[in-house]
């Protein structure tokens, strides 16, 4: 191992430091008092109902967990976005699972919480996964409602997907383990089945008090929507728990007798673990952004028997295709190479060089037909992003860049097969786009630690930024010293670092997760699973493609 090795991994083992820190702040939710208050009352967190759910010592994802994560600090915080977003096993069977976070403003639904709740059931609605609703909230963010309650995207799309998932088929089971008012009341009635817990859970449309000041009427909770009033007069919920252990119990119970899916048909053997070690991956991955590594071999530390077959090895080399496997599932893999290639043998004069992580012509046509080639098979498709962009100048430009560019966004936009992107360094521009990024709808996108998203770098965004600013300053008359100049560089500089960090990109839902780069197997192996739910009933077609 060389200097720069051990370099790299104490850096990439600081960020991962990091991650765990954050991630055990984050599941504290609104905080330990806060959970020693919700515990008094005989309730269990939302952390803790997942976990009893899930079976025990089963693998697990969760989504989301940074979704809010410096945001609404004028609120008091969101963490976590009030909500716990889980795919699991529940009796063996793959579920996707959300739980209202009451230790954070009593379960209330921020702007974030909405994003974050539709994201679930949108993993839910592709891929045809049943969804567990454990409720514990107190509906809409009242001094927030005009960010949550009115638009296509807000909290009313979470009972028109109810609806939609129900006439898909799809699992819906909701327990309802504490507050459920307002509007909120409908998700658990639009469920196949529903629970609620005597004593603690509650359902209505209004509360006493606002029912006393509507229609003078003076009334308990408990007798106006408690477990009660709505399992033996309303008719309105199916099961009576005894406290939250019993309503968990009763939904393993339930999903124990679901019958077998339909599955898409991915090709999977028995896995195999990489014979080179991930752990390697920390050091491969250079401490700069800006810096060299070869994918190759991030890439043999991430499939079964670091064995892969290369598609069109020695043409557009600065991205990498091939076929693989990840814990026994076929994949096709896509991925940027960030070594500078050598396009003209040995003696290759700087000017003919393809740098790394640019996309270029033959890589971007090399990409489109791999793609093709993954639909036609059925292979699910891996993204592995380390991109600065698309090659720029007059030599892409005349060749058509933008022609060739624009058919590889065709293809990913039009891919049948599920895709998953890890998001392993720089994505940028409409690199982002290309490597099918959040608005190309990968099934599960995550980032590891060291990656960075944005328009630019930092650097070059800063420097853009400043020409523009410094040019504004000086037309107001304003002398500029070198020393003012250095100044503004790193205010701009520091600004846009912040925004390009993935825990920025993460807290809004640009991604689902952040992740160990060792956790990169799992998370897509579970993804693949989750895929196979959903067989795809349609036929891949490009379209109108300017060839």
């Amino acid at each position: 191992m060389d200097i720069n090795f051990n370099k790299n991994e104490d850096h990439n083992k600081l960020l991962l430091s990091e991650l765990n820190q954050r991630l055990a702040k984050v599941k504290l939710g609104g905080g330990k008092s806060r959970i020693e208050k919700h515990h008094s009352k005989g309730k269990m967190t939302a952390r803790e109902r997942v976990d009893f759910l899930l079976d025990d010592k089963s693998k697990s994802i969760e989504i989301g967990a940074f979704a809010g994560e410096d945001m609404y600090q004028e609120h008091g915080g969101c963490p976590s976005g009030g909500v716990v977003v889980k795919i699991g096993y529940i009796k063996g069977k793959q579920c996707l699972v959300v739980a209202n976070d009451a230790t954070v403003k009593a379960g209330a639904w921020f702007p974030i919480t909405g994003k974050k709740n539709l994201r679930a059931q949108e993993i839910a609605i592709e891929n045809k996964l049943p969804i567990i609703y454990l409720v514990d909230s107190a509906g809409v963010y009242l001094p927030m409602q005009d960010e949550i309650f009115p638009d296509k995207e807000h909290f009313g799309r979470i009972f028109r997907n109810n609806a939609v998932m129900s006439s898909m088929g799809i699992t819906q089971i909701a327990a309802v383990m504490g507050s459920c008012v307002a509007g909120g009341a409908y998700l658990p009635i639009m469920s196949d089945e529903a629970l609620i817990v005597d004593k603690t859970g509650s359902i209505f449309l209004a509360g006493s008090y606002l029912v006393k000041a509507a229609i003078g009427e003076s009334i308990d909770n408990e007798t106006l929507g408690g477990a009660t009033t709505h399992c033996e007069i309303s008719g309105v919920t199916d099961y009576k728990a005894k406290d939250d252990k019993d309503a968990l119990n009763t939904i393993k119970n339930i999903v124990d007798k679901i019958g077998d899916y339909d599955k898409a048909g991915f090709n999977r053997i028995e896995t195999k673990k990489p014979k080179d070690n991930p752990d390697d991956i920390y050091g491969i991955l250079p401490k700069s952004r800006a810096d060299q590594y070869d994918m190759y071999e991030i890439i043999k530390r991430l499939v079964d028997n670091s064995e892969f077959d290369e598609y069109k090895a020695g043409y557009g080399q600065t991205i990498i295709t091939a076929y693989a496997r990840i814990d026994g599932w076929a994949v096709g893999i896509v991925a940027n190479q960030r070594q500078i290639v050598k396009t003209k043998g040995a003696k290759t004069k700087p000017s003919e060089m393809q740098f790394g992580g640019v996309i270029y012509n033959d890589s971007a046509d090399k990409a489109t037909r791999f793609i093709a080639n993954c639909n036609q098979k059925k292979i699910p498709l891996l993204f592995l992003q380390d991109v600065t962009g698309f090659m720029v100048g007059s030599k892409s430009e005349h060749s058509g860049i933008i022609k060739d560019g624009a058919k590889m966004v065709n293809a990913v936009s039009n891919s049948i097969v599920p895709k998953f992107t890890v998001i392993i360094g720089n994505s940028y521009g409409a690199g982002n786009y290309a490597m099918c990024g959040k608005a190309y709808d990968p099934r599960l996108i995550v980032a590891w630690p060291s990656a960075e998203l944005a328009v630019m770098s930092g650097n070059s965004a800063a420097k853009v930024l400043l020409q523009i600013e410094k040019a504004s300053l000086e037309k107001q008359g304003e002398k500029f010293t070198k020393e003012k100049e250095e100044a503004l560089y790193k205010k701009i500089k520091d600004r846009y670092d912040n925004q390009v960090s993935p825990y920025y990109a993460a807290a809004r839902i640009w991604t689902d997760a952040i992740i160990d780069p060792l956790d990169t197997r799992n998370w897509i192996s579970m993804g693949i699973e989750a895929a196979n739910h959903a067989p795809i009933d349609k036929p891949f077609n490009l379209g109108i493609l300017q060839v």
